[in-house]
Parts: C-alpha cells; structure tokens; sequence
C-alpha cells in the first residue's frame, strides 16, 4: 500500500472530516478502525485530486531565513514574500512557513 501524507488532514476539510468522524465514533455508528481507513482514503484522494487537477502556477519571491529537509519533508521559513499568480502580484510582509513534500510515490 502506497503512503501518503497527512499533510492535509490540518486543512479546514480535513479538520472537518476528523470532527464529523469522532462524532460518529463517540454515537457508536463507526469504528475507530473504519474512521483510520476513511482518513487513509482522504490522504490518498486529496493528495491524487491536487496533483492531477491543479494546474496553477505561481512564483514566489522572498527571503529564505531557514530551510530544513527530513525524510524528502522541506520546511521553508521565508519573510518579505511576493506572491505572482496569473500577472497579479501579492505581498506577505510576515513570515511565512513553507512545507512542500516529495511528489513521488513510495517504492519509486
């Protein structure tokens, strides 16, 4: 079985996902089992979803503080970031946490 990052379990769906399941879990209606296979499912389809259908392109330009790489796991932390997407340009003057993982599948 191929791994995928939990990565987006921290996002708003994947945040609402984990609630609406411990309310499920704790009315007896699922197992914690079946609730760790339904969080695997969405790890695997928002990771594939977001790799197959997002076609955006954005450049970023800024000020690299601090970068670490674990486990094919890079955490940017950047300041004065500017963002351009589609000929618009957007500023972030605070800093800014980049976490980017590896796009290969495991075995690969």
């Amino acid at each position: 079985m191929p791994f995928y990052y939990e990565l987006y379990r921290s996002s708003t769906l994947g945040a609402a996902l984990i609630d609406s399941l411990n309310e499920l879990i704790q009315a007896g209606h699922i197992t914690p089992q079946l609730a760790m296979q339904v969080l695997g499912q969405y790890d695997k389809s928002i990771s594939e979803a977001l790799s197959s259908k997002v076609k955006a392109k954005v450049t970023m330009k800024g000020h690299l503080k601090t970068y670490n790489n674990c486990d094919d796991v890079w955490t940017l932390n950047v300041t004065n970031l500017s963002f351009k997407y589609d000929h618009e340009t957007f500023t972030i003057t605070d800093k800014v946490k980049i976490v980017a993982c590896s796009n290969r599948r495991a075995g690969e």
